[in-house]
């Protein structure tokens, strides 16, 4: 990793115009260092101050995952900020509105991680339906033996999905639900022509009209929230919940108590409001799946997320323009 506490006046910009933020894919380090000579945000925030009084001025193009993001207070200490590339689909860390308002560029690496994520809520809405991790549990503590058989669970094929953010994740998680002979519901700002699937005009609606809701949407302020109390009160007692988006769009304290008052049959989360911290309330039940954040984590996704990060990187600093840029 490059230096950062020399004083050398004659310092090539090079390397001086680009900035890591928090830890990322081994590729990605290592080319922000032996390519880039890269500075790197200190990850004691005593020492944010003296490096970005020393550095700051020269910074043109950020990169990080999407949860570090470059916030608020970030962004207004680099004056000439002109990009931010981001690690992952996401950039609900990233203050978009106040990126957009100073023509800051973002990137993100969309596609290369949509089959993992959808295979992620498949595997949670089968898993929370038919109770596979608990009954792990409940063979591996011998109660199989002690207390006779698991009990029964609920059919996961032919089941009414509700699909929150039919985008490129959405898609596909409806895709492999059709070949279990779901019918799909959906909810987007606006109806998505050509689907064959059945709009619902609000989260609340979609909820009520459904057996299990799926939560797709992008993270950020503008869906924080938004599968709220009464969202889950049209899902029922009888409705499941799974989460691959951002634990933000999720009321989490809304979503404890309907699970532990019995007005929620389930949820299979990956997500979590203040991750990795996970309320005790949930680690209880086991009428909850708890993934942690594991959606894109497979070796092949995160290097294609690695490779498409740099090339986004690559590709601005040669010609200003982005290869997947946040629209």
């Amino acid at each position: 990793m490059t230096d950062t506490t020399g004083t050398d006046p004659t310092e090539t910009r090079r390397g001086r115009d680009v900035l890591q933020l928090g830890s990322l894919h081994p590729l990605v380090e290592e080319a922000l260092a032996t390519e880039f000579a890269a500075l790197r945000l200190p990850e004691d925030p005593a020492e944010h101050e003296p490096f970005l009084a020393r550095y700051a001025d020269g910074v043109r193009v950020a990169v990080c995952s999407g949860r570090t993001g470059v916030g608020t207070e970030l962004m207004r200490r680099l004056p000439r900020l002109e990009a931010v590339v981001h690690f992952g689909v996401g950039y609900d860390g990233t203050d978009a509105a106040g990126a957009a308002a100073r023509g800051i560029r973002l990137s993100n690496t969309p596609d290369v991680l949509t089959d993992a994520v959808a295979d992620t809520a498949l595997a949670l809405y089968l898993d929370v339906l038919r109770g596979f991790s608990a009954a792990d549990r409940y063979v591996r503590a011998g109660r199989w033996e002690t207390a006779g058989n698991f009990p029964l669970t609920r059919h996961a094929s032919g089941r009414r999905v509700g699909i929150l953010g039919l985008g490129r994740i959405g898609r596909a998680v409806a895709g492999r639900l059709e070949a279990l002979g779901c019918e799909i519901h959906y909810h987007n700002r606006r109806p998505a022509p050509g689907t064959g699937y059945t709009y619902q005009g609000s989260p609340a609606e979609l909820a009520a009209a459904v057996d299990v809701l799926v939560v797709a949407v992008p993270g950020g302020p503008d869906s924080a929230g938004t599968v709220d109390a009464p969202v889950l009160a049209a899902l029922g007692p009888e409705g499941f919940l799974v989460n691959v988006a951002r634990g933000s769009v999720v009321d989490e304290e809304a979503l404890v108590a309907a699970l532990r008052e019995g007005r929620l049959g389930g949820a299979g989360l990956d997500v979590f409001a203040d991750e990795p911290r996970v309320p005790a309330a949930l680690r209880e039940l086991d009428t909850v799946v708890l993934l942690p954040h594991v959606g894109s984590a497979t070796v092949e996704t995160r290097r294609e997320m690695a490779e498409l990060t740099l090339r986004n990187l690559r590709s601005y600093l040669a010609d200003g323009t982005l290869v997947t840029p946040v629209d």
